[in-house]
């Protein structure tokens, strides 16, 4: 049976997108792919549709991460369709818990509680001019989803 995992922040298309690559690579690399469903959604519809901005994009092709996903809203089916769902601040958990259906299975944590540095939550670059924030989020992401699927 899969295992599945959705990351989540405000609009989907910088922190969460990076994440779910990173996680989709990551277990590639372990041979443990098709074990996995995995995925990333927003919780604010700005950018329902679109691709990750360019930035995200760009610091995943420099690693050589591969990053296909679009935009999409955070659903009340994905409360009970996902085990795990990642969000990357206190605000995204917040959000998260209120829309949260009784009876969801997904257990609901900030994916920064995996960071092995500490380093709990995953700022937003969004409003960045360069592309420091996204390398800074991309080797979060990459700690994190490593130290996570270590733990399991």
């Amino acid at each position: 049976m899969k295992k599945s995992v959705l990351f989540i922040c405000l609009g989907n298309i910088c922190r969460s997108p990076i994440a779910e690559a990173v996680f989709l690579h990551a277990v590639t690399e372990r041979g443990a792919r098709d074990q996995w469903r995995v995925d990333s959604a927003a919780l604010g519809d700005w950018h329902t549709g679109r691709a990750p901005d360019h930035r995200a994009q760009a610091t995943m092709k420099r690693h050589g991460v591969p990053m296909d996903c679009r935009a999409r809203l955070v659903k009340r089916s994905d409360f009970k369709e996902f085990d795990y769902i990642f969000g990357m601040d206190e605000d995204n958990i917040s959000e998260l818990k209120d829309q949260a259906p009784s009876g969801s299975k997904a257990q609901v944590a900030l994916l920064g509680m995996h960071d092995p540095e500490g380093e709990l939550i995953i700022r937003d670059p969004y409003y960045d001019d360069g592309d420091e924030g996204f390398e800074k989020c991309y080797q979060q992401c990459l700690r994190c989803c490593n130290a996570f699927l270590d733990s399991l």
